[in-house]
């Protein structure tokens, strides 16, 4: 697990240990290639070496909302530099270990948020969809899977924080009429990272109660 936050980085890695399984955090900056560089050659040290990726980091919780015509431009390029570039970055870091593998599979997060108007946090996941169709080509010949998940509205501490009382609201254009949880997630994810999908790359695949659909 690879965050900038240590406190809860670390816990979810004993809660991981305590249920079996095994499990290693390293503080990593998603932004920075010399910190993505780190990140990777301690899981190589970890594990003997890297068969797959997941691009969950963004900054979402505490997200100041503006308009794309008014948003503070520092703090515009520092929010795409981790909700965007960040899977790029850290793409970079691990492919070629992945490679020595013989291949693998790369799941970025994409979201519904870049089929709807949801400012620069839309504009970053759309960037995430492209990102995610190109590095699955440039990555193909190297047996590199690339694909992206793209939620729907889901019931997490930052959805809350940003939509407050609204997110109940958010279910009435689901066909499931629930939020999302972050269990819901959990098989696309794992799909996308097996060998179950190993014709399946450079796809957006929504998980999102049918809040989306396109022809």
């Amino acid at each position: 697990m690879a965050d900038l936050n240590v406190e809860s980085g670390e816990r979810v890695a004993k809660e991981i240990e305590a249920a079996g399984g095994t499990a290693l955090f390293v503080r990593t900056d998603v932004s920075s290639h010399e910190s993505a560089a780190a990140m990777a050659e301690a899981a190589v040290a970890a594990y003997g070496g890297i068969d797959g990726l997941v691009n969950n980091a963004a900054i979402y919780g505490d997200m100041a909302f503006d308009l794309l015509i008014s948003v503070d431009w520092d703090y515009y390029k520092k929010f795409m530099s981790v909700n965007m570039d960040g899977a790029l970055v850290m793409t970079r870091a691990v492919y070629p270990e992945i490679q020595k593998r013989g291949g693998g599979s790369i799941v970025n997060q994409s979201s519904t948020a870049a089929y709807l108007y949801s400012g620069f946090y839309g504009l970053a996941k759309v960037g995430v969809n492209g990102l995610t169709q190109q590095l699955a080509h440039e990555l193909g010949g190297l047996k590199i899977r690339v694909n992206a998940i793209a939620p729907g509205p889901t019931d997490t501490a930052a959805t809350r924080t940003q939509a407050g009382e609204a997110a109940k609201d958010l279910v009435k254009g689901l066909a499931l009429k629930r939020m999302g949880q972050p269990e819901d997630m959990v098989g696309a994810c794992l799909f996308l990272l097996s060998d179950e999908s190993s014709w399946v790359t450079g796809q957006i695949i929504a998980v999102d109660g049918g809040q989306t659909f396109r022809a």
